[in-house]
């Protein structure tokens, strides 16, 4: 058995193979992680996956550049490869229609495949959602320009989390770790080069199409978040008619380990909805 936990299944999705965590039984929940520096499923989502096992089929990727998955020469990371990922990683694994949890750029994703295959997506859920055009943040800047070192992730973590108490050098050194294996950083740093603005304004799908999602949809987010401001969750809030926003107090870009078992109860409750 491989030793580092952010390592497990493989499967061939299109022209490379994706790395992906596969548990539980049920109807099948895709979470779809962030854009950090360092990031993969198992680090964004490793407090999520068990609990949300316990009722569906939790599939939770690398998608492609990040993490685990095969970084190919060429690859061009836009939202359109993306959205192809997900569908043929999908199609790899024989699910037609699955909910969703997108986190950040995640979030972007979630929206993006459900306008482009509505058919294949049943709920979802936005946490700290990019999609929507906003202001380019700080902490964001610092995120999307990481070079990497110890103290420049130790940093970011002050950024993702209200409550830097929660947020351990352990996770700091962890992702700091993911940062500088061979590759990573390289596909990294072609993804949101500067002007930075440009990169929000690509994840972002066009208002008109966000406001014909039919879905039921679960925006949640932190009121204290720097990375990507609440006004996003708000605005797709106005935006989608079936849809619910959760605002957590004291809770920064991590709603997912600052605020977890609340977390994982709404994600649950909300997909067990009829």
């Amino acid at each position: 058995m491989n030793a580092n936990p952010e390592i497990a299944n493989n499967i061939k999705t299109g022209a490379f193979n994706t790395n992906y965590h596969d548990q539980g039984e049920g109807a099948p929940v895709f979470l779809i992680h962030g854009s950090g520096p360092g990031v993969s499923a198992w680090a964004n989502w490793r407090l999520v996956i068990p609990e949300v096992a316990k009722d569906y089929r939790v599939i939770a990727p690398d998608m492609a550049g990040f993490g685990f998955t095969d970084r190919v020469d060429g690859f061009e990371y836009t939202m359109a490869n993306w959205v192809q990922h997900a569908v043929d990683l999908m199609d790899a694994l024989e699910i037609e229609k699955t909910h969703l949890v997108g986190n950040s750029f995640g979030g972007a994703l979630s929206l993006a495949l459900a306008i482009k295959h509505p058919e294949r997506v049943n709920r979802i859920v936005l946490m700290g959602a990019a999609g929507v055009s906003f202001k380019l943040t700080e902490a964001l800047e610092a995120g999307w320009g990481y070079e990497p070192s110890f103290e420049a992730m130790r940093q970011m973590m002050d950024y993702f989390a209200y409550d830097r108490n929660l947020v351990s050098d352990e996770l700091a050194q962890l992702r700091y770790e993911a940062s500088i294996q061979p590759g990573f950083q390289e596909s990294f740093s072609q993804m949101f080069p500067a002007p930075r603005q440009q990169g929000i304004e690509a994840l972002a799908s066009d208002p008109e199409d966000i406001k014909k999602i039919q879905h039921h949809t679960l925006m949640i987010h932190g009121r204290e978040d720097v990375v990507v401001p609440p006004i996003t969750s708000e605005t797709l809030f106005q935006w989608i008619p079936n849809s619910q926003l959760h605002m957590f107090g004291c809770c920064g870009h991590w709603t997912q380990i600052e605020h977890n078992a609340r977390f994982n109860r709404l994600v649950r409750d909300f997909f067990a909805e009829e």
